[in-house]
């Protein structure tokens, strides 16, 4: 899970949260994420551990020493930096969901993205576009797939719901796509 280290402006986002969290409880389903206990990441962990859910926090070192780190965690692993944490979580996870959040949000399940589209994982990606909060960035990604330097197939990738439980549901039936030779020497 990849999300705002802060709430947001809309007490919406925060809703969304932990609602996600309590849905994932309920589905058996273990949370993987940059451990904090601040913003959406806090109301998320503690969402699901209240609903009695699995809670696994990745963080490094430093974040840890600021005291942003989550201290209830079931399972908190303390790396030494950011890259290590994302290795880590994207190895823990079966799959990746960004709710709002800022530019690490984006960077996160970017590279995710990137990755499915090397062929790098066969894992599903989505977003939970809470109040349409992805939207404009949804159309610029469409309007790259029209200018072709996203290919069809690779903006597909991404799994795109307002509610967590049909997002979860579309996680269920996702196939992942053949990944072929990306570039071709017509292309270049």
């Amino acid at each position: 899970m990849f999300c705002g280290s802060n709430r947001g402006s809309d007490g919406v986002y925060a809703e969304a949260a932990r609602n996600l969290g309590r849905l994932l409880a309920q589905e058996g389903v273990a949370l993987v994420y940059g451990g904090g206990s601040v913003g959406l990441m806090g109301e998320l962990a503690d969402s699901v551990l209240a609903a009695g859910g699995e809670v696994i926090g990745v963080i490094p070192h430093a974040l840890w020493a600021r005291e942003v780190g989550h201290r209830g965690l079931t399972d908190l692993r303390i790396v030494e930096t950011m890259h290590e944490r994302k290795a880590m979580m994207a190895d823990l996870a079966d799959a990746f969901i960004a709710l709002p959040g800022g530019l690490g949000t984006l960077e996160e399940i970017f590279e995710i993205w990137t990755w499915a589209q090397l062929g790098m994982h066969q894992k599903p990606l989505g977003f939970l576009d809470v109040n349409g909060f992805y939207a404009p960035l949804l159309r610029f990604l469409d309007g790259a797939t029209r200018a072709s330097f996203l290919k069809e197939q690779h903006r597909a990738i991404a799994v795109v719901e307002r509610d967590p439980a049909a997002l979860l549901q579309r996680f269920e039936t996702w196939n992942a796509p053949r990944v072929e030779k990306w570039i071709t020497h017509e292309e270049t």
